[in-house]
């Protein structure tokens, strides 16, 4: 029986995503074309167009799935999701050329005139609602505003993964967002809450 039209159209659609991510991971946006993505997904100059007017909207589509490519780790609520979450971004960043490729977008962004910082306030808005599970929870120390430490955290978390890539390929960035870690905590939960946290820090005593 023949692919329903539908289907196959979601099908190309995908691949075609798939392939602009691994040519824009490769190359970023200014190395990047639109027959290099055509060559690697395998699809006519019609079944691009079809989907994708340009290479800008391409990107934009890349970018603008960058959640839609993390499969969220469960777990329990509060603070410990938070870190839970920063090691599987990390591994992801390792792993996941799709999740590479829309954070390099986010950052290259400007070469295709954009200046959105949507993905960032999403990241923040989902950290967000992790922290105030935590400020429920009692686990951070009264003077810690959820919302502005959701924001110093997707800005230290981008530094600390851009600096990764340029220094070792990302390979020590679960390292770095422990060390992160290490610094952060102490001025956001008590000490008893810190002691049962796993961050994965060799000097913090907990076990990762």
């Amino acid at each position: 029986m023949a692919e329903p039209k539908q289907e196959r159209a979601v099908k190309t659609r995908e691949a075609i995503l798939y392939a602009a991510a691994e040519i824009f991971d490769e190359y970023g946006y200014s190395g990047a074309s639109v027959s290099k993505i055509m060559n690697r997904a395998g699809v006519t100059q019609g079944g691009m167009y079809f989907h994708f007017k340009s290479k800008r909207s391409l990107a934009q589509a890349v970018m603008a799935s960058q959640q839609d490519f993390v499969n969220f780790p469960m777990g329990e609520a509060g603070l410990q999701r938070v870190i839970d979450l920063t090691f599987h971004l990390a591994r992801e960043l390792q792993e996941n050329v799709l999740v590479r490729a829309s954070i390099r977008l986010a950052v290259e962004q400007g070469e295709f005139g954009m200046q959105d910082d949507t993905v960032y306030r999403e990241w923040a808005d989902r950290l967000y609602t992790y922290l105030r599970a935590a400020r429920e929870r009692g686990e951070l120390l009264p003077e810690v505003d959820e919302r502005e430490f959701a924001n110093v955290l997707v800005g230290a978390y981008s530094g600390t993964q851009l600096y990764s890539q340029v220094s070792t390929g990302r390979a020590d960035l679960p390292e770095r967002v422990a060390s992160l870690w290490h610094y952060l905590l102490p001025g956001i939960t008590p000490p008893h809450v810190r002691a049962k946290l796993r961050t994965g820090h060799r000097r913090s005593g907990v076990a990762a």
